[in-house]
């Protein structure tokens, strides 16, 4: 039998993710413990949480702070996802950790495509540390591929550009890509933690539903009729060359890297449709068409 996870480190609470997760692994009855970089501004965490303050450049302040913890699980940002990643690896093996999921939460990096773009290669690296480590250390791992946030993509005009009612197709915007809400995306984690010999050492893949640019215009004309919509159709190679430039010059922003992940997310090519899910495995049931109605009419933007 599997031993328990019940004692969760968790970091980056006050990132996206992290919000909308430690509420939900409280109320799953996880003993929690944030860890927070030293120089934070206030702490936003609920009272009652335990809170550490380390120093992520440091394997020696990270593994105290690790020290009775059965998992980390990482929500960290961009940058933040490489060095300091493998840093908490390190210091989980050396504190005794069982399990560890990194901060993936997006496109499938097992699709061979996806996993050369520039954007995502803190990601790979980690992911292959991670590996390495399981093999030679009792440490265990779990990927969590959600797709894009799909109320997070909505709102910030990510997976599909409402502002002005001038959306913006990718390639015409007919491929079909898994996206996840956030609050799935914490039931998610909290059902890995749940089962941690069902999701051992692997990816889990799962949607709140497949859909694509196409559809949700044609949802964001049903739902906002009274606006006078305009798509412009966009090519990601022009997005992805004038990315490639940019990177040739040492520019390593979200201008930059945003190309890259839009290709991921809109071409067929880099498997942005999880053809194999975990849904009935996590306990994630997909929207109804009438709750992504719902979802796409309260995230549009003026």
């Amino acid at each position: 039998m599997a031993t328990a996870l019940k004692n969760i480190a968790l970091v980056g609470a006050s990132g996206n993710v992290g919000k909308v997760l430690l509420p939900a692994l409280l109320a799953s009855n996880f003993t929690v413990t944030v860890l927070r970089r030293a120089s934070s501004s206030p702490s936003t965490i609920p009272d009652g949480v335990r809170t550490v303050d380390v120093d992520f450049t440091s394997v020696d302040s990270l593994t105290a702070a690790l020290a009775g913890q059965d998992a980390v699980v990482s929500t960290v940002g961009s940058a933040a996802l490489g060095a300091e990643q493998k840093k908490l690896v390190d210091a989980a093996v050396a504190a005794g950790v069982k399990r560890f999921l990194p901060s993936e939460f997006g496109c499938d990096l097992a699709n061979p495509l996806a996993a050369k773009l520039p954007v995502f290669a803190p990601k790979v690296e980690v992911a292959r540390y991670l590996e390495e480590k399981a093999q030679a250390t009792p440490l265990t791992y779990t990927f969590v591929y959600t797709g894009p946030f799909f109320d997070w993509g909505l709102q910030y005009d990510f997976i599909f550009r409402s502002a002005g009612a001038r959306p913006l197709l990718y390639d015409g915007g007919n491929a079909v890509f898994s996206t996840s809400t956030l609050d799935a995306v914490a039931q998610a984690v909290v059902a890995v933690l749940s089962k941690p010999e069902e999701t051992k050492n692997r990816a889990v893949k799962f949607q709140s539903a497949a859909i694509s640019q196409a559809q949700l215009l044609e949802i964001a004309k049903e739902v906002a009729p009274e606006r006078d919509w305009q798509p412009e159709v966009v090519k990601l190679d022009d997005l992805t060359k004038a990315a490639d430039e940019r990177l040739a010059k040492g520019l390593f922003d979200g201008e930059t890297f945003a190309p890259y992940i839009l290709r991921a997310i809109n071409d067929e090519r880099y498997g942005p449709k999880f053809e194999e899910l975990d849904n009935e495995l996590l306990g994630i049931k997909q929207l109804t068409e009438e709750e992504i109605k719902a979802i796409v009419k309260e995230k549009l933007n003026n």
